[in-house]
């Protein structure tokens, strides 16, 4: 089909590097372009570029406001291609577009307007979800001022349209499939799986991928890792097993095939648990080889996550009517329509929703098209009494993991979800529907189950959490944020029962004692001179009083040991624990009163009715049943001066942001946090199986004795089963690992050198870990100039207005790029390919010495819980190194005081050589230069 003509003329296209190095196309050519011009050319428009925020940052100006001069290529990908991924960047777009990778500034210059007339045209030929919605979405954002407004009008009336939208196009809401209510699946079958099937199985799965041949290791993994997949013999005995499978083993497809062998058998599911979104979406792309037809695996292999991560429709339409009143950005929020008409689920963040898409431009937060502002905030679902109920994202992603055979879920959903559903279980109440199906669980990155655990079974009385729990019970209080309190949700359910609507005003009244709007500037303001109003803002006051006398100065924030307390923190405690003691109460007695009416109405109440009383129980629950008796029993130790308890500790901490107090929280929790991990998910499984690249210690006398400790395992009457499987890979022969020996790692200049040096070295395609925020940027601010004069561009964590994931698909993009981050870069990246050849430690990552940590450094083995920890991490940095087997890959540790047991965890092979930062430098320069011609300059390092 040969696509209309279209006529537009583009602007000037502008490409800024890092440096800055700017290059401008317009017409046939593209130049370098001067810091200046190009600050000039951005500032008067019109103008093409990539990032809006991103380039004037690299020009040293503000993020721009949208205007019609300024017109960005990503905003124009959004409209064209919804809900499909594009790097945020000139490089990013050519690779979604299939057009060359273009190097230097020139190069992506010119890629910006070959990119966007392939858009143009593209829209003309064949728009999403038809060319009449389109157009209607198009003409609103024309007449909201969108500078793509013309264009893309242009574009779509290339070709004859049908009948005209009645309305903007943006209430999308009125467009979606309602969800099908379908009776309950049953309970799982316990039919064994033959280990011989599941070889097979996954035989079958590779011919459909196009593979032919079996890896052994995966062939092997497949069959032993049916195991998990037998009946247990007796309760609260699951069967469980530990297996580590090096990087290329193919561990996802060979524990799909037994999964998918027993859900077909046995149903509903198997829950696959991972840690990262990314890794979340890579099982739903590898059960293609399941469920080959898209409808199908749409209903097979269900991606579940938190209801704070779903598009929100009430909240989105809330937004939209505020927009086109002038209060909000209504061109934002037309993108963000033209993605909810194409999404597969609703999935705001990891999903296919552009995270780059709210960073373009400066909007004010409170009106942004955002996760923030639209997805399902805490507290503010009112369920069935919802207008787009039968639509909403959340529901439709519940229902569907109830029938799928594969749910693709986070260790933080199903831990927290256990949690939820042993607390009230304990206290006689029933468990939802969706983890009673948890019989059969995968958890993947296992490494990470014991701080996922941490997190999901701890407890925080906090400023911020306890504001959202008075938002809650009384509704927002403040202007700008959609929400209803409890009696604007269920009075006209209580009808005349006088002792439930008592009970629900009494919340009420009772829950003004918590923090309301302005709680952090009177507790912390900038004059000192604080103001509290009630107990808990009272409190939090006495906690920081705390901290400022007992904690070491510090950037970021602040901490200390809870007891023993200041008589001022003590006398507060006890008011606070009174104060919330008389919400919980109520709170309590309304609950009663709610399961009541389910009891004795259950022939006249309908579904509507229904749900809404089982969404409000399941709050309440989740706040009078676990929140405050938590909070409360973190006060009376504190009130009552109390011994440490060692399953427990108790810890005040405050948060800084630009060197303001924005919260502080008194925090509890497990030394151990296995014990309610196995009570509340492991023992109530029939087989789990646990699985990471990095799970076993070579170390140790028994490879799997911390993996057993640290998984919950170890708690069970019988061993778990364990495998330990190699990667395939030839790490002697692709990978070099180098300490440096003669760099002062506490010296900012001297890693800024060595980082600039090893870089160069490498011609890029590097990231460098760093164990503090304050280290990255110092180290950023003295080589992204001199990077980018060697034609290098450097983006990094906490310096650039992107998130992390963004930036590693930038990173990803340009192959030879360079990347600064932390911990989240260093356990997100999966960069197969040249475009990741070079790591660098800035220092060992020891475990931060906090007073958790200290608490489980005594625990579980003093020096050598340290190392295990520092251990793991530098092998799961490694393994992001090589992810292919023809990768090839540098290690860098700039760190002389590293000790070689860290190195350990390395593969079998992996020779750890210590040198200078010269060896280094030619040693990587040598090793690279197959693929990477040497840069031809004497390295400056820098250093004394």
């Amino acid at each position: 089909m040969n696509a209309p003509a279209v006529s537009f003329d583009l602007a000037p296209a502008l490409v800024v590097l890092p440096g800055p190095r700017a290059a401008v196309a317009d017409g046939g050519s593209a130049q370098p372009l001067r810091a200046p011009d190009a600050r000039d050319l951005f500032d008067r428009g019109p103008v093409l570029v990539a990032h809006s925020a991103m380039t004037a940052r690299r020009l040293g100006m503000n993020a721009p406001p949208r205007s019609a001069g300024i017109f960005d290529a990503l905003e124009l990908f959004a409209f064209v291609r919804p809900a499909r991924f594009c790097a945020p960047s000139a490089a990013g777009l050519a690779q979604a577009l299939g057009l060359p990778e273009p190097k230097g500034a020139p190069a992506q210059a010119q890629t910006l307007r070959d990119a966007c007339r392939q858009l143009l045209a593209e829209l003309a030929a064949a728009p999403e979800p038809s060319r009449e919605e389109a157009l209607a979405v198009a003409e609103t954002l024309a007449r909201a001022g969108w500078a793509w407004g013309q264009a893309t009008i242009g574009a779509l009336r290339a070709a004859p349209t049908g009948n005209m939208f009645r309305s903007s196009g943006l209430d999308v809401w009125a467009r979606m499939v309602e969800w099908e209510a379908e009776a309950p699946p049953g309970e799982a079958g316990s039919k064994p799986i033959v280990p011989d099937h599941a070889a097979q199985r996954l035989k079958d799965l590779l011919h459909r991928s196009g593979l032919d041949e079996t890896r052994p290791a995966q062939a092997e993994f497949a069959t032993e890792a049916a195991f998990a997949f037998q009946p247990r013999d007796r309760e609260g005995e699951p069967r469980m097993m530990l297996a580590e499978a090096g990087t290329g083993t193919g561990k996802t497809l060979a524990y799909l095939a037994p999964a998918s062998l027993w859900a077909e058998t046995n149903g509903p599911a198997v829950w696959v648990s991972t840690y990262t979104r990314a890794l979340q979406r890579q099982i739903e792309r590898e059960s293609h080889s399941i469920f080959p037809d898209p409808k199908v695996r749409a209903k097979k292999a269900v991606v579940r996550k938190g209801r704070e991560n779903y598009l929100c429709l009430l909240n989105f339409q809330d937004a939209v009517n505020a927009a086109q009143l002038g209060n909000g950005d209504l061109v934002g929020l037309g993108l963000a329509a033209r993605w909810a008409r194409a999404t597969r689920d609703g999935d705001m963040t990891g999903g296919d929703f552009p995270a780059w898409l709210p960073t373009l431009f400066a909007v004010a937060p409170a009106g942004q098209a955002s996760p923030g502002n639209l997805v399902d905030r805490r507290g503010e679902c009112i369920h069935a009494g919802c207008q787009h109920y039968r639509t909403c994202f959340v529901e439709k992603a519940i229902r569907g993991s109830r029938r799928a055979d594969i749910v693709i879920a986070n260790h933080a959903l199903v831990l927290a979800q256990a949690a939820f559903d042993g607390a009230r279980a304990a206290r006689g109440s029933k468990a939802d529907n969706e983890t009673a199906l948890l019989k059969r669980i995968v958890f993947d990155e296992g490494h990470h189950l014991f701080d996922a655990a941490d997190s999901a079974f701890s407890a925080a009385l906090s400023g911020a959490e306890a504001a959202e729990l008075r938002r809650w019970i009384r509704g927002p209080e403040g202007r700008g944020r959609r929400g209803r309190g409890l009696e604007a949700r269920l009075l006209d359910v209580l009808g005349d029962r006088e002792d439930a609507r008592t009970a629900l005003m009494d919340a009420g009244r009772a829950a003004a004692a918590l923090p309301g709007e302005g709680w952090s500037s009177r507790i912390a303001p900038p004059n000192g001179e604080v103001n509290p109003i009630g107990p808990i803002e009272a409190f939090l006051v006495g906690v920081l009083e705390q901290l400022r006398a007992r904690s070491a100065p510090s950037d970021v924030g602040m901490e200390c040991a809870a007891r023993p307390a200041l008589d001022l923190v003590r006398d507060n405690a006890k008011e606070a624990a009174a104060a919330l003691a008389k919400v919980e109460a109520p709170l309590l007695a309304l609950a009663r009163h709610l399961e009541d009416i389910l009891d004795e109405e259950a022939a006249t109440l309908g579904p509507s009715e229904r749900a809404r009383i089982e969404g409000a129980l399941r709050g309440l629950d989740r706040r009078a049943r676990m929140t405050l008796p938590a909070w409360r029993s973190m006060l009376r130790a504190i009130d009552e001066d109390a011994e440490d308890d060692p399953d427990f500790v108790d810890w005040f901490d405050a948060t800084f942001l630009y060197g303001r107090v924005v919260d502080a929280a008194c925090r509890r929790h497990w030394v151990d946090p296995t014990e309610p991990l196995t009570n509340a998910v492991i023992k109530p499984a029939h087989g789990v199986l646990v699985t990471s690249a990095t799970l076993a210690d070579s170390t140790l006398d028994d490879p799997f004795a911390l993996a057993e400790m640290r998984t919950g395992a170890a708690r069970l009457p019988d061993r778990p089963k364990t495998l330990r499987l190699s990667s395939p890979f030839d790490y002697a022969a692709n990978s070099r690992v180098f300490v440096v020996t003669d760099v002062g790692k506490d010296d900012p200049r001297q890693i800024a050198a060595a980082m600039r040096e090893l870089f160069l070295a490498a011609g890029g395609g590097g990231i460098g870990l760093f164990t503090a925020i304050r280290r990255l940027r110092a180290v950023h601010e003295r080589i992204a100039a001199p990077l980018a004069d060697k034609g290098i561009a450097l983006y990094a964590q906490h310096v650039d207005p992107l998130e992390v994931g963004a930036l590693v698909d930038i990173f990803r993009a340009e192959e030879d790029a360079c990347l600064l981050g932390t911990d989240a870069v260093r356990d997100g990246v999966d960069v197969p390919g040249r475009s990741l050849r070079l790591l660098v430690f800035d220092r060992v990552p020891w475990p931060r010495p906090d007073l958790l940590h200290k608490a489980r450094r005594t625990r579980f083995g003093g020096k050598g819980y340290d190392d295990a920890v520092a251990r793991g991490r530098i092998a799961q940095a490694f393994g992001r190194l090589i992810r292919r087997a023809d990768d090839k890959g540098c290690f860098v540790m700039l760190d002389a005081q590293a000790p070689t047991r860290l190195f350990s965890g390395l593969p079998e092979g992996v020779e750890l050589q210590r040198v200078t930062l010269v060896e280094a430098i030619e040693g990587v320069t040598e090793f690279l230069s197959t693929t990477q011609p040497q840069l031809g300059h004497e390295p400056d390092l820098g250093v004394g």
